[in-house]
């Protein structure tokens, strides 16, 4: 074994990773580069867009942040692992973001996502001003969030109470 590298042992999306990585690399770069799931975006490479949110054991982190090796035993679920879980489909707040038309670019859309299925799962009852606080640490410049926050309270059921306030 190189002494410059250390190996890592994770699942990633339900499969068990073991990989020989440089102590110094970033989890959104093994996840890119060695694992290629190109769902994880790298935005700012500062943790401050959001664009990189992955779950770790279930909460979410920004793997622009985070050490690969820092992962070691952890559960990563990326944005490709929100489907796998689901039967190949797309879990309900995928399908509420696309029949909400909750996205434009799409660049954001993973982070986002991961960021809410952490939430709402956390918080089933969340309100649309949670839902607005929650989604702080994650920018989007196209969608103005509206639809967003619409797609996350139809995945609870209750995409109505956004429709009543805008009228």
């Amino acid at each position: 074994m190189n002494p410059h590298v250390t190996k890592l042992e994770l699942s990633v999306n339900g499969n068990p990773v073991s990989k020989e990585v440089e102590p110094r690399t970033l989890l959104s770069d093994f996840l890119r580069h060695e694992l290629s799931l190109t769902g994880t975006h790298v935005g700012c490479e500062q943790g401050v867009c959001g664009a990189c949110t992955v779950l770790m054991d279930g909460l979410p982190a920004r793997s622009c942040l985070t050490l690969a090796i820092q992962c070691q035993g952890v559960e990563i679920t990326t944005v490709e692992g929100l489907a796998e879980a689901n039967g190949g489909e797309l879990t309900p707040l995928q399908k509420s973001f696309q029949d909400c038309h909750a996205l434009q670019c799409g660049f954001c859309t993973p982070g986002i996502l991961m960021t809410l299925t952490a939430f709402l799962k956390r918080n089933p009852e969340a309100t649309e001003e949670e839902i607005r606080m929650e989604l702080a640490g994650n920018l989007c410049r196209c969608t103005g969030y509206q639809n967003i926050v619409k797609a996350a309270l139809a995945t609870l059921g209750r995409a109505s109470e956004i429709a009543e306030k805008s009228q």
